[in-house]
Parts: C-alpha cells; structure tokens; sequence
C-alpha cells in the first residue's frame, strides 16, 4: 500500500511519466487495466509560465504547453510532471497547477501531486542544467523541492536516477536530501543518466534508497512483466513500482501484475484483442488530436502492440506511414489473417 497525500493505492502498480508517451489517451488505457497511479508527459514549468504572459488575444497555436498538463477526474489519482532548473520558474508553475487558473487550463480536476522530473538523461535536458542534471547538483535540487513544496499544499514527489555515471553513483545520499527537502515520495530509475536504458537497471541501488528513507519508494526500471515487477518488489523492498517501456503497447501489463500479487490467474489478450485495442487507441488519439497528429502519433503505439505478431516486422514499416484509420484496419486485418495461419 502507497500514500501518496490523500490518495492510497492497494498495490503501488504505476504508470511511469514518459515524454512524448503518457498523454491522455495513454494514460485512460493504462487506467483501465489497472494502473492505479499515473504520471503525466513531462511540462516544462519555464514555458508554462511564460504562455501566461502572452499580451496578445491566446489561440491554440500559441498554448502549447497547457494542455500537457490537464487533468481529467476519472484519471485520478494522478500527478503533474514539471521539469526545470529554476526553483521560482517550478514553485510558479506549480502554483498554477495547483489553481487550475491558468491560460489554456483544460480537465476538470487538479493533480494528485506535484512530480519534478530529476531523471530525464536526454542532452537537450541535461544541457540546460535540468532532468539528470540535477543529480549532479544536489543543492539546487533540494532548493527546488523546497520552494515547491512551500508554494502548494499538494504532495511533491520526485523522479531520479541512482547517479550521473558509475564514478558517482549518489542515489543515496541524493534521496536522503529530496526528503530533508520536502519530498513525499520518491520514484528510482535504477540507472545512472549515463547508461541512459541500458544494461540492466541496478535493483541493489533501489533497495538502499528504499533503505535509507522514511518516505514512500517505487522501484523503475526493467519491469515487462509481472514477474519483473513481482522480482523488483522482493529484491528492493519497494513500496511499488512504476512501469514504463513495459506498458508500451502492452497496457495489460498492470492487470497481470496487480492479479500475480493477488494470486489470481491472468489470461493474456488474444491476437484480436491486441488489434482492437491498437485500433481504439488511435481513434481515441484521432479524436483528441485531429486526424493528421492523431494518426502521426498513433504510428509508434501501433508498432509497439505488435510487436511479435507473425508478420508484424514487414507491417511495422508500412504502419508508419498509414494517413487514416481505414489503413491501420487493413494493415490490421492482413496480419490476423497471418496469424491465423501459424494458429492453423
């Protein structure tokens, strides 16, 4: 079980932040077979707060950041990312979270929490002094969760990696001042910013932050099924876990895990259910985001639901450049097709 504010979750089975990944639709699906806690795409708390100056009339072009961060009431209880460098630019942009009172503000609720992203390992992040970079800056990292926590009343937890590279690896001692600072929770990527997602994520070093503070730990890293995460739980000591890559085309991961801890039986979707859902998925982007982005974003969650179909590498390629759903259906129905013929 895992406090997070008012919110508890049964299990501590998550859905980690993904930048470009964990938007709405994601994110309702993941809801659906299970995921009792999600995390929005990352903000940039800098851009928030700059729109909100904007002098001239808003449009939809102009409002870009905004809608990153809205929040629905059925997705509940979920947080917020915010990411940057500047502690008063991140207190600002969690302030206007927390209010709902914002140029270009959509859902209808607030966020659980206020996460702050100090795990990102990507150079564009990094070079600007924010994501992982801050594991090598731990008092402005401090100083940052300390002015957010004094701006809101709202949980603030924090996204990090076990170390910058493998001469300093300071997972520990970095977590131990998140929670002097504030911190409510803390999520462990157990890998340093420069193994960016390879090797293997280091569990041992999850198990000593979760050791060495009082406050709630989700473990992150190598979890793709419900053994992984099961394994993860056993050998950290962690509170719960957050899945990320594993959820990626794959949302029935969350029902598997939450049923192996429960000691329940889980069936895993059939081929038509893979496709169907991969289907839903995209109408569901094309709704939300029109047909030109919807169906550009829909591209990579279609290759990740089928992955591992028979027939599915020669498919992958002509899936990224489908224009409209009536494509994705008949791409679709070649490889059930296929499929039925390994089955027969």
């Amino acid at each position: 079980m895992v406090k997070i504010g008012s919110a508890t979750l049964k299990h501590g089975v998550c859905l980690a932040p993904l930048a470009g990944v964990s938007d709405y639709a994601f994110r309702s699906i993941a809801r659906r077979f299970g995921a009792e806690y999600t995390v929005s795409e990352m903000v940039s708390a800098k851009a928030l707060c700059y729109e909100q100056s904007c002098r001239r009339e808003p449009t939809r072009n102009r409002i870009r950041t905004a809608p990153l961060a809205d929040v629905h009431r059925e997705e509940l209880p979920m947080a917020v990312q915010l990411f940057g460098a500047e502690p008063r630019f991140l207190a600002d942009a969690a302030r206007l979270l927390a209010s709902g009172d914002y140029l270009g503000a959509g859902g209808d609720a607030r966020p659980t929490a206020i996460d702050i992203n100090m795990g990102c390992p990507m150079a564009k992040i990094v070079g600007n002094g924010e994501g992982s970079a801050l594991l090598r800056n731990p008092e402005r990292a401090a100083e940052i969760v300390r002015a957010v926590s004094s701006a809101v009343s709202l949980p603030v937890t924090v996204k990090m990696r076990i170390g910058w590279d493998a001469e300093h690896i300071n997972a520990v001692d970095f977590a131990k001042r998140m929670e002097d600072a504030g911190a409510s929770l803390l999520c462990v990527h157990g890998r340093t910013r420069a193994q960016l997602y390879a090797p293997a994520a280091d569990w041992n070093a999850i198990a000593r932050v979760k050791a060495a503070v009082s406050i709630p730990v989700l473990g992150n890293g190598d979890v793709f099924c419900a053994a992984d995460a099961l394994r993860m739980l056993r050998e950290t000591g962690a509170d719960g876990v957050m899945i990320a890559r594993g959820a990626q085309g794959n949302p029935w991961i969350f029902a598997e895990t939450i049923a192996s801890l429960e000691g329940r039986p889980f069936a895993p979707p059939s081929v038509r259910e893979r496709l169907d859902l991969a289907l839903e998925h995209a109408a569901l982007l094309v709704r939300l985001k029109g047909e030109r982005i919807g169906i550009a974003e829909a591209r990579k969650h279609l290759a990740w639901y089928t992955h591992g179909l028979r027939g599915s590498a020669s498919v992958r390629g002509r899936l990224m450049t489908v224009n409209n759903l009536d494509e994705v259906g008949a791409l679709f129905e070649d490889l059930e097709n296929r499929e039925g013929e390994k089955l027969s």
